[in-house]
């Protein structure tokens, strides 16, 4: 089959687009899906390049658990398509079934979360014509997206879900999202409004349209200034209940300050820097909350595939590219000029 395999952590020369790697066999409590998209994450460019640090060095060659990863690896966690057969103790019934896939590999510990694995990281995923995964991760959906604009859905919904709860996010609440037009931030905007709390989104110039579109009260832009003056001057200092941040980096304090007393800031990434100053005083004195999230539980993406089934998420695929033009792509996505996600289709 086609597959693009990951030979070991570094730059693009590390994947291997091949058109003869053996095609997966389900095992027990398994499914073979016949992948019809994969979108591209964040996380896979990230794993690629052993950018996740350690806990005693932040410079440390990792991949997304801090833990040496085994090559040759087919990452692609987002995963739309058929299944086309089943291991034992899988139904055969499921066999033909439009699936969408759960990216989570879920541990025994604690939530499931604690130890968890990734599709793509942990076990192969879908950078491939086929991948095999268990067969609870695989759900059923009725839909009339094709399968590009259902792949553009998994990590980056779930991960904003599972912010959100973490968050405690309950409507009437004012979310300032931080790169809004990215994968979780632009899910972010929508799933904070399906909770009817009021959005405000930060994002680049250019994307503000489309932003208020999907449900942004208010947008900021990173070219406009101190983005923390301009909400100040439009709703006041300190007049947001939770930051969502996937930024981080030097604009960091400042979204503390953002925060009404006893507000929380969650955050699931550090696309402009992992290393921050935190002003220990802002964080007491104002009873503010710093919360860690990453991706989610089975509940939370249960609920996600039932707001895409009925309609009250829309996917945002700004680009599909060919399997075998995996390098080309993951180039454009770290460019971050595009809206929403980036999308490789396997069928080539």
């Amino acid at each position: 089959m086609r597959a693009v395999l990951l030979t070991g952590h570094g730059g693009p020369e590390r994947l291997d687009y091949r058109e003869d790697v053996a095609e997966p066999a389900p095992g027990a409590g398994e499914v073979l899906i016949e992948v019809g998209a994969a979108a591209i994450n964040n996380t896979d460019i990230w794993t690629r390049e052993g950018a996740y640090g350690s806990a005693d060095d932040p410079a440390a060659v990792s991949g997304w658990r801090r833990e040496p990863m085994a090559f040759p690896r087919i990452q692609g966690a987002d995963v739309a398509g058929r299944i086309v057969a089943v291991g034992a103790g899988v139904p055969e019934t499921r066999i033909g079934e439009r699936v969408i896939v759960n990216p989570v590999l879920y541990s025994e510990l604690g939530d499931g979360l604690v130890g968890m694995g990734y599709l793509g990281s942990e076990r192969d995923g879908g950078f491939a014509e086929f991948v095999a995964v268990p067969a609870a991760n695989a759900l059923a959906i009725e839909s009339d997206l094709g399968d590009a604009e259902l792949a553009s859905f998994p990590t980056a919904y779930l991960t904003a879900e599972g912010m959100l709860d973490r968050a405690r996010v309950a409507a009437g609440e004012t979310l300032l999202v931080t790169g809004a037009s990215g994968g979780v931030g632009s899910a972010l905007v929508q799933l904070a409004r399906a909770r009817d709390a009021r959005v405000v989104a930060l994002a680049g110039r250019g994307k503000e349209a489309r932003l208020r579109d999907l449900g942004a009260e208010l947008v900021l832009t990173r070219q406009a200034g101190d983005p923390v003056a301009q909400l100040g001057a439009a709703l006041g200092r300190a007049a947001v209940d939770v930051v969502a941040d996937v930024v981080a980096g030097p604009l960091f304090p400042a979204l503390l300050n953002a925060l009404k007393p006893k507000g929380r800031y969650v955050t699931c990434g550090a696309i402009a820097g992992p290393l921050v100053t935190l002003d220990l005083r802002t964080l007491y004195l104002r009873h503010l909350e710093l919360i860690g999230s990453t991706l989610g539980t089975r509940d939370q993406f249960a609920r996600l595939v039932a707001l895409i089934a009925a309609g009250r998420v829309v996917p945002l695929v700004a680009a599909t590219y060919p399997l075998s033009e995996i390098a080309a792509a993951q180039a454009a996505f770290k460019e971050k000029a595009f809206f929403g996600k980036l999308v490789l289709l396997p069928k080539e």
